[in-house]
């Protein structure tokens, strides 16, 4: 029988859940605090449609390779430390966008910015840590769930703190002092959690440079899925650059292209380094895990978080246009989109415990897949109620989906949870890029059908190659000894 998770508790590993999903809340609060704003920060720049853009853009640029490296350092150093290092560090340059007074300036601090988008990949370490495996999924969807809505808390309050303070500047006041309380929370939180549960070992990755792989066929799996994470650098510098929105010149765009190359080399070398054992004795069978575990999970995370993303920037206007509703309306309505995470990823993550991780993910995948697909079909002659209804119920798998993902994560391999965690977020960022490219290319019907097509080859290859946690895996202490962990 699973034990119930008592949400009132502020005791034990219950108040680390809670400490920690605030942390993740504070994070996607700081994440996305221009948003709102933006019309604000137009207005007092004198900003061209295009640099708006940009900006959008380049919000989202640093957190693909951020989700990598801090997934790395995440299991190196332990999630303390490192979501306190996060949250200060953001909420630096955040007041930094804030007293930024050029163009260029603020593009600098809002590239940066997408650095505090990696909070995500800390917390679910921090939370597979304190929660056994009959609890993880749950306690990992409220963990994405309920932070995630810091997106949402920052479009709903922060146009009305900006109003508080008044003026011209009132923009630059509500986003700074985002910055102020992320510090603020990041001693509180320092000085309020632990990486374990008292008399637990934090496992840690024999090398750190690269994730550690325990076959010769992984290897080279693994060198094939760091592919897109560099393609979708590029894509996003190709939509920046003179063929797009003509904010990079020529040369610096071949520039960065080039270093994409190189840093992929350089990567690559590095999962030699820390790999090339595979290739001179089998690793004993007792250490090995499957690496196609996390490739499948990257792929059911490009389509589920991805798709979330893309769908977010873009539903207001796809209201607005496709009802002739107004812009407050249309906001209004497609909030609803980003209001299921308090319900869905919990329940994704809660399904997951219940009846099966891997059941339980083509379940939401195909849903998802059934719901994007009748998304295509909305058009004005739809009653305005049926569309919401019809996205609000795709948006519940969406979500639900996401949290029985990252219900999996953590039962791969416990000492790799961050890296694993980081891959499969850093994915999700793919998954926008890709989407939102297709957007710029088709209609939405389109958009949304491509979406649904991205679902079934998701949902084919969880049902061909995912494999149902079960039994226990093994961790090594320094000094030899063998640890079981239940995954089941």
């Amino acid at each position: 029988m699973t034990e119930r998770l008592n949400l009132l508790s502020f005791t034990g590993r219950m108040k680390v859940l809670h400490m920690t999903w605030l942390a993740f809340f504070i994070s996607f609060f700081v994440w996305f605090n221009h948003a709102p704003l933006m019309a604000s920060i137009r207005e007092a720049l004198d900003l061209t449609d295009q640099q708006v853009k940009a900006l959008l853009i380049l919000n989202v640029a640093l957190t693909i390779p951020a989700r990598i490296v801090v997934g790395m350092l995440v299991d190196r150093f332990g999630p303390r430390i490192m979501y306190a290092l996060l949250l200060s560090i953001s909420g630096v340059i955040c007041i930094g966008f804030a007293l930024a007074d050029s163009y260029g300036q603020m593009a600098v601090m809002r590239f940066l910015l997408g650095f505090v988008g990696a909070g995500f990949v800390i917390g679910i370490r921090m939370i597979a840590e304190w929660f056994p495996a009959r609890q993880v999924g749950l306690a990992e969807g409220i963990y994405g769930g309920w932070g995630n809505f810091g997106s949402a808390a920052a479009a709903m309050t922060l146009p009305t703190v900006a109003l508080l303070f008044g003026g011209e500047d009132g923009w630059r006041w509500a986003i700074g002092l985002t910055g102020v309380v992320a510090i603020a929370y990041s001693f509180v939180y320092y000085l309020s959690v632990r990486n374990t549960p008292k008399g637990s070992t934090y496992f840690r990755p024999k090398r750190t440079g690269a994730m550690e792989v325990t076959s010769k066929g992984d290897f080279f799996l693994y060198l094939l899925m760091n592919v897109p994470l560099y393609a979708a650098l590029a894509l996003l510098t190709w939509k920046l650059g003179p063929s797009n929105l003509g904010l990079l010149p020529e040369a610096v765009a071949d520039t960065i292209y080039g270093v994409l190359v190189v840093v992929y080399l350089y990567q690559s070398l590095n999962v030699w380094r820390i790999n090339r054992h595979v290739f001179e004795r089998p690793v004993p069978e007792i250490e090995r895990y499957k690496f196609k575990q996390v490739a499948v999970l990257d792929i059911a995370y490009l389509v589920t978080f991805g798709s979330e993303l893309a769908v977010v920037s873009m539903l207001p206007l796809f209201f607005k246009d496709t009802f002739g509703i107004s812009q407050v309306l249309a906001g209004l309505l497609a909030s609803g989109y980003a209001f299921m995470n308090l319900v869905a990823r919990p329940s994704g993550g809660l399904f997951s415990d219940r009846f099966g991780r891997k059941r339980s993910l083509m379940v939401l995948l195909a849903g998802l897949m059934a719901g994007y697909f009748l998304m295509s079909q909305i058009d004005a002659g739809w009653p305005l109620l049926l569309a919401v209804a019809v996205t609000m119920l795709c948006s519940f798998f969406v979500q639900a989906g996401e949290g029985a993902v990252f219900a999996m994560v953590p039962l791969v391999k416990r000492r790799l949870t961050g890296q694993v965690a980081g891959m499969a977020g850093a994915y999700g960022n793919v998954g926008a890029v890709l989407f939102l490219t297709v957007l710029s290319f088709v209609s939405p019907q389109i958009f949304f059908l491509v979406i649904a097509g991205a679902a079934l080859v998701a949902l084919a290859a969880v049902a061909l190659f995912l494999e149902e946690p079960s039994g226990q895996m093994a961790e090594v202490l320094p000094d030899g000894t063998v640890q079981m962990i239940d995954v089941t």
